[in-house]
């Protein structure tokens, strides 16, 4: 249950869920989904309820590789496969047997291909002697990670659990408050009628 509040908008709850009763009595569930329609026709949805919003910039973070990619995509063309060109060592062309300029292309380029053979035996070397602590390292990181992720949760879960329990609380003392109220209400309605009925038992005995 709620009530409505000093303005429109604001709606106050009164409900007690850990100490009302009778949500299983017959007829309750029907007259709760009547609430909740009347409730829900009175919100009014425009077309475009985030207009007060600014517009979105879709391509804000779209680099010019992303742009490229989506105009293949929409123009429904196949994906250019991974070049190895340049790990190829071709030798000139016959043509160019007698041509010095095309032999030091091709001296330069099994050059630059000798040098990045040299740099992978190097990256191995490296990778061998301290790829096993440097994965354990990780491994040890990440786990560290996960156990801080763990406790945060379990933190947030015993918050949650402190809120539910000090909600029942309030509710359970509030509950035997209403109750004692409504006993005192109650006793207060029988001395009234008792005080009355004396009251006229007495006037008529008065005029007899």
């Amino acid at each position: 249950m709620a009530t409505h509040a000093h303005m429109s908008h604001e709606v106050v709850p009164d409900a007690l869920p850990y100490v009302d009763q009778g949500y299983d009595e017959p007829g309750i569930r029907e007259m709760v989904n009547e609430l909740i329609e009347e409730e829900t026709k009175r919100y009014k949805p425009t077309k475009n309820y985030l207009e007060f919003m600014p517009a979105p910039n879709y391509g804000a973070f779209e680099t010019k590789i992303i742009k490229h990619e989506f105009e293949r995509i929409s123009n429904r063309l196949p994906m250019e496969l991974l070049s190895m060109k340049r790990y190829e060592l071709p030798p000139p062309t016959a043509s160019q047997k007698n041509d010095l300029s095309a032999w030091v292309e091709a001296l330069k380029n099994s050059m630059a291909q000798l040098e990045h053979q040299g740099e992978r035996v190097a990256n191995l070397d490296l990778l061998s002697q301290y790829g096993t602590d440097a994965w354990r390292g990780h491994c040890e990181l990440l786990q560290q990670m996960f156990e801080a992720q763990q406790r945060k949760h379990a933190d947030i879960k015993r918050r949650i659990q402190e809120i539910n329990w000090n909600r029942k609380s309030e509710q359970k003392k509030a509950g035997a408050e209403l109750q004692r109220l409504e006993e005192r209400f109650v006793s207060t309605l029988c001395l009234d009628w008792f005080g009355k009925q004396e009251l006229r038992n007495r006037t008529s005995n008065c005029r007899n």
